[in-house]
């Protein structure tokens, strides 16, 4: 992004808008996917088209935000050194990330599925420690990662411990899915520093969206014909996912990544109560309720940076109006 909005895009006020907005989006997301399976006749089981489904989504989003790059004078050219990187993101933060997504959601309640993806966070936790010398896992953030586990775990409580709540098809495929986005999105952040954020969202999720379309129509996948409706729906989720992706890949690129992922707590959050609104689930349930208690605290300690009191001069801490 031009270097005009870095200083916008770091302030307090506007990543808590940005990043509320984008949580938003992506916790909308649960009842959108499933209101489109019924809309375009998908069936839970029918791989095939979901990702047909999938693809066609993330094809309109890419094509969205790079039209959007063109309108703003940024322009969309990539160097040939940096497609290999790009495809490579795009192959595996979107094709196979939503693979497993798509499948999961399918399988498992909008509730469960927004609680089961915060998993995520905790993953990016880990794989930092592993990756950056300066991210090292302290102990509140362990105390973190096993508080929201144990949220993830009530979540899945059956009616004996032998029998839990839980599918692979289901919920095991969401938390695959939040294992490959938390280790795609180190990768993302890194590339993000050398490119435009939209450009690259943009790319990585058409080349993404296309490989998840011919993969789908090549084993058997469809959609029912689009209505009023069902597109409507579909422009809609492409909006959302163009809008949110480079919005937070922007967000990420200006300012600490403590600071942003904190933001994620709300995601589960957005997802819980839209999903109650337009799928009428329960989500007063106590084991949901007291899943998402734990892992919106686990969430907020593993991201949640320690105030540090500064003797610096004023001018070098922004005003917070």
């Amino acid at each position: 992004m031009p270097n005009s909005n870095s200083s916008l895009l770091s302030r307090p006020a506007a990543v808590l808008l940005l990043a509320t907005f984008c949580c938003l989006l992506w916790g909308s997301a649960y009842p959108a996917i499933k209101h489109g399976y019924a809309m375009f006749g998908i069936a839970r089981h029918d791989v095939a088209s979901q990702m047909v489904f999938a693809g066609v989504r993330f094809v309109a989003a890419g094509l969205l935000l790079l039209l959007a790059a063109c309108v703003m004078g940024w322009g969309v050219r990539i160097k040939r050194q940096d497609w290999t990187s790009v495809a490579g993101l795009g192959l595996s933060q979107t094709a196979l990330q939503y693979i497993f997504f798509y499948i999961g959601v399918a399988n498992a309640t909008g509730t469960k599925s927004s609680i089961m993806n915060t998993t995520g966070t905790f993953f990016s936790v880990l794989l930092a420690h592993f990756i950056y010398h300066n991210d090292r896992l302290s102990g509140r953030r362990m105390l973190g990662c096993l508080v929201g586990f144990v949220g993830v775990a009530a979540a899945n409580y059956g009616p004996t411990l032998l029998q839990p709540d839980f599918t692979w098809a289901g919920e095991g495929s969401v938390v695959l899915a939040a294992f490959i986005l938390s280790a795609a999105s180190i990768y993302g952040k890194k590339l993000s520093q050398r490119l435009n954020a939209a450009v690259m969202t943009g790319w990585q999720m058409a080349i993404g969206g296309a490989v998840l379309l011919m993969g789908g129509w090549l084993a058997g996948g469809h959609m029912a014909d689009f209505t009023l409706p069902s597109a409507a729906l579909m422009a809609y989720m492409a909006l959302l996912s163009a809008l949110a992706f480079s919005i937070w890949s922007a967000l990420l690129k200006h300012n600490p990544v403590g600071r942003v992922t904190i933001f994620n707590f709300l995601i589960p959050v957005f997802g819980v109560t839209l999903s109650a609104i337009f799928l009428g689930e329960d989500v007063f349930a106590l084991k949901n309720g007291v899943a998402l208690v734990l892992v919106c605290v686990g969430i907020w300690l593993v991201t949640a940076e320690k105030r540090v009191t500064r003797p610096a001069p004023a001018v070098l801490e922004p005003a917070r109006l």
